[in-house]
């Protein structure tokens, strides 16, 4: 059996390595605590099961993947995903739903590892970058939607965005001033503060500012409805789960494990070439493909759900000084110990903070310089991009990877001549 993190035992001998990663961690730790709650809601699970989705995975991805510096873990675009392949097939924050998740999870691992195996790791070098960003771009979108009856406070039926925004508009005047107010600041200071993130973590200090905020209102002006909150965080250690993998729901689930598994590695293998390229390393697609596989193998016994490599705590963890995969081994063991002090407190946590990381979150998954550079291009550049979109927020994900990937080499092939070479 292959063990890739043996191949960072000389940098464990230097001075300093073990401190710089045991320091990282740490950072990474405190960085996921507002996310991992935020990420399992936007998946719509729990809090607690973004949390444990943060851990056991993340540890097994940093020793069996080939990236030194990449984080996995629960992440924006595939939590999003996960609510939108499994929203149809349970009701959300359900115990069938949770079970249909962990299921995924652990299709997601076998076909990542069969691939890794395989040695296909090289395949998703070609899938197109308008594609990519894209589908990113229209996964914001969606997030925004997903969080605006909460940022309004107001109850919507939910759908799709145009009939979202359509019974918002009607319920404009029962909005809830607190819910608003609290969701922009913490967004905000979330989205202001990420130049600081190397000394303090702009999503820790958002939530701590909003929920400061949400007390000072509730004292402030008691008659202004009260905010709904997270709830009590049960035992940080991760509950054992089983994949049901019955025939039934294997054969339900075949069309949402495609979707996820190209999703997953396509986002993966971005953030670990990126981190590659940054610090001279060699990276093995085959191994990261097999690292990936086993992390989602570790969240479906551990109540996560489908995870991938996250470019938050991965730049994070880059910022932080991490030298080895030690690091994120690290940050999973720091997550395990801050949460036994801070579960007790997650029952003063208001949603609308929550909702207001998610709209940062969002902010954040569209690149906008990419974007511009795209539509600057051709339309063999720019057509994928737009039907990607498009598909996104007005199809189901797996149709809108489906016609993305598709309308690529049509694109190409009827781009006008004078943009041919």
């Amino acid at each position: 059996m292959k063990w890739p993190f043996l191949q960072w035992r000389h940098d464990w001998r230097q001075a300093g390595t073990l401190r710089a990663d045991a320091l990282a961690g740490l950072t990474g730790a405190i960085v996921v605590l507002p996310q991992g709650v935020a990420f399992a809601t936007l998946a719509g699970l729990p809090p607690q099961h973004g949390l444990w989705a943060a851990m056991l995975p993340c540890i097994v991805a940093a020793l069996f993947g080939s990236s030194r510096l990449m984080v996995t873990g629960p992440a924006n675009a595939i939590s999003l995903s996960t609510l939108a392949l499994l929203a149809p097939l349970a009701t959300p924050f359900t115990a069938r739903y949770a079970e249909l998740a962990v299921t995924l999870a652990f299709l997601v691992g076998m076909m990542q590892v069969l691939l890794g195996l395989a040695r296909v790791g090289r395949l998703m070098d070609h899938v197109p970058q308008a594609v990519v960003v894209g589908f990113t771009a229209g996964a914001a979108l969606l997030i925004v939607n997903a969080q605006l009856g909460v940022l309004l406070g107001l109850s919507l039926p939910g759908g799709g965005v145009l009939s979202n925004l359509q019974a918002a508009w009607a319920q404009l005047g029962q909005a809830q001033p607190g819910a608003w107010i609290v969701s922009a600041l913490t967004c905000a200071i979330a989205i202001g503060a990420r130049r600081w993130n190397r000394w303090v973590p702009a999503m820790l200090l958002a939530v701590v500012a909003g929920s400061l905020v949400a007390a000072a209102l509730r004292h402030a002006l008691p008659h202004w409805p009260a905010l709904r909150t997270v709830g009590a965080l049960p035992s940080p250690l991760p509950a054992l789960s089983l994949p049901d993998l019955s025939v039934d729901t294997v054969r339900t689930l075949f069309g949402a494990t495609l979707v996820m598994t190209l999703l997953a590695l396509t986002e993966a293998s971005a953030i670990a070439r990126s981190v590659a390229r940054r610090h001279g390393d060699r990276l093995d697609g085959n191994q990261e493909f097999i690292g990936q596989g086993l992390a989602n193998f570790a969240a479906a016994f551990t109540s996560g759900f489908p995870c991938s490599g996250s470019f938050n705590r991965s730049g994070v963890n880059v910022e932080a000084g991490a030298r080895t995969p030690l690091a994120a081994v690290c940050a999973a063991l720091f997550l395990l110990a801050l949460l036994a002090f801070v579960a007790p407190l997650s029952h003063h946590l208001p949603l609308p903070v929550i909702a207001g990381l998610l709209v940062a979150v969002a902010w954040g998954l569209v690149d906008r310089h990419e974007i511009a550079r795209l539509l600057r291009s051709g339309v063999a550049e720019w057509g994928p991009l737009v039907v990607t979109f498009v598909a996104t927020v007005t199809l189901s994900l797996e149709w809108a990877i489906v016609l993305g990937l598709a309308s690529a080499p049509l694109v190409r092939a009827w781009r006008p001549r004078n943009e041919r070479r």
